[in-house]
C-alpha cells in the first residue's frame, strides 16, 4: 500500500498509463487501474473524478504557472514574445514529467474521448492566456490570436521534442517560434517570385 496521498496518486497514474497502453482506454476499469496501484477503487475517485482525469492531472499547475508567468514577463515585449518567455519558463514541469509525458500522448492520440479532452483542456489554457494578456493591456482581439498561435507553436514544440529528445524542449520551442514569425513574413507579390 503507498504510504501517502502523493504516493498513492503517482501509482494510480503510472498503473493507468500501463493499463491504456496494454488494453486500451476503453477497455480498461478504474477497479483495474486501483488493483494495479495496490489501492481501492474509492482511492482512485478521491484522487481523480474519472478515469480521462487521470492523464490530465498537471494541467491546472500549467495553467497557473503559465498565466504567472505571462504577468511576470519583462515591459515592452509584444504578446507573442511574451508568450515564449512564458513558455520558456514553464518548460521544467514537462521536462520533469518527461517518462509519463511520452507515452500520455501516444495514448490520447489513439484514443477519441481522450482528444476530446485534451482539446478542451488546451482550449481552457488558451483561454486563461488570452486572459493574463489582456490584464497586460493586450487587446482583445491580439490576446485571442496571440494565445491560440502560441498555444499551437507550444504543443507543435513538445511534440517534436518528445519525437527528437536529443535536443532540449527549449531548443524545440525556439525552433517552433522563430518557425512561426518565418511564416509571418510577407510574401513577394506574384510577379515578383522567381519562376519555378
Amino acid at each position: 500500500m503507498p504510504r501517502s496521498g502523493a504516493e498513492a496518486r503517482r501509482r494510480l497514474q503510472q498503473a493507468a498509463l500501463e493499463l491504456y497502453r496494454e488494453r486500451g482506454f476503453d477497455q480498461t476499469t478504474t477497479a483495474e487501474i486501483a488493483a494495479r496501484a495496490g489501492v481501492n477503487e474509492r482511492t482512485f475517485f478521491r484522487h481523480f473524478p474519472d478515469k480521462r482525469e487521470v492523464l490530465f492531472d498537471g494541467e491546472s499547475d500549467l495553467r497557473a504557472a503559465l498565466t504567472q508567468a505571462v504577468a511576470e514577463a519583462p515591459e515592452g515585449l509584444q504578446p507573442l514574445e511574451i508568450l515564449l518567455c512564458a513558455f520558456r519558463k514553464v518548460e521544467r514541469i514537462l521536462e520533469d514529467n518527461r517518462p509519463f509525458a511520452e507515452p500520455r500522448l501516444h495514448v490520447i492520440a489513439a484514443t477519441p474521448a481522450l482528444r476530446e479532452r485534451d482539446l478542451a483542456k488546451a482550449a481552457s489554457i488558451a483561454e486563461a492566456v488570452t486572459e493574463a494578456l489582456r490584464r497586460r493591456g493586450v487587446t482583445d482581439r491580439l490576446a485571442g490570436l496571440a494565445a491560440q498561435t502560441g498555444w499551437a507553436a507550444f504543443h507543435q514544440a513538445v511534440h517534436a521534442w518528445i519525437d527528437d529528445p536529443s535536443q532540449s524542449l527549449d531548443a524545440h520551442l525556439l525552433q517552433a517560434f522563430d518557425d512561426l514569425r518565418a511564416l509571418s513574413v510577407t510574401a513577394l507579390p506574384a510577379q515578383a517570385r522567381p519562376e519555378g
